[in-house]
């Protein structure tokens, strides 16, 4: 399917923030679902080192993927080293979405709010926690490749430590995608949130994929450039289509679960 990308569009609605996002667009989308995709921090790798570098361009090749498959892909930059964590830039790009989905190419559809390394706590600790959005609930979240029991840039809270019994209302669904390869942030983070979500009634699920920490978003990490590029390998891109394959199932494309 063919993408159509508009880059640095300015948030210039909300003045809390300078940000810009990148809008990945399926060639023909009648409300379409909408995925908020969040980077990580650091140099690239994953590491959360805090180089501070807007890394919005390491989800492009994921981000391009998933729209091929019918989904609206928002990625807005953010600024790790700012004092918050990026905190202000992250919820407004959930209110920039919000307000602004139904223009996206035609979508109307549901919202799924998604993260890669430090954006995947961000991503599930603001979809457990409703009342750091004005209430607002994410259609699913996405966690990929994520540590879930460090506070959330989102919330200041780890995602871990919000889970509550699920006894009446819509629990939002979570599903987590990590490379069982991952010595950056090891596989067990997801497998440790998993169990906690599900013992207390939300639904959940976890794909594992043969893949290291920037595989899983169909890139590899460069140490001469100190970042990710395109993934080389048709494995790895392989594995990178395993998770936009994930988000468009969160999104209600495809086969139900995971």
């Amino acid at each position: 399917m063919h993408v159509t990308v508009t880059r640095d569009i300015r948030c210039a609605d909300d003045a809390s923030t300078s940000q810009s996002l990148d809008i990945y667009r399926p060639g023909s989308s009648s409300c379409a679902p909408t995925v908020l995709l969040w980077h990580g921090s650091g140099s690239g790798s994953g590491s959360g080192s805090g180089s501070g570098s807007d890394e919005k361009h390491v989800l492009a090749p994921l981000a391009r993927t998933a729209a091929g498959l019918g989904l609206v892909v928002v990625v807005p930059d953010r600024r790790p080293d700012a004092p918050d964590g990026g905190r202000t830039d992250l919820l407004a790009s959930v209110r920039y979405v919000r307000a602004h989905a139904p223009e996206f190419a035609g979508s109307g559809g549901p919202i799924v709010l998604a993260g890669w390394s430090a954006g995947a706590g961000a991503a599930v600790g603001l979809a457990l926690d409703r009342q750091v959005c004005d209430s607002w609930t994410p259609a699913a979240a996405v966690g990929i490749a994520g540590r879930y029991d460090v506070p959330a840039r989102s919330t200041g809270t780890a995602p871990l430590s919000v889970i509550t019994e699920v006894s009446t209302g819509n629990p939002v669904p979570v599903h987590l995608v990590h490379g069982n390869a991952d010595t950056i942030v090891p596989a067990r983070h997801s497998r440790e949130l998993l169990q906690a979500l599900r013992r207390a009634g939300h639904p959940a699920g976890l794909v594992e994929l043969p893949a290291d920490h920037a595989g899983v978003v169909m890139t590899e990490y460069d140490p001469a450039m100190g970042e990710c590029v395109v993934a080389r390998t048709p494995e790895t891109r392989e594995t990178g289509h395993r998770t936009a394959d994930l988000l468009a199932r969160a999104a209600g494309i495809g086969s139900p679960g995971d």
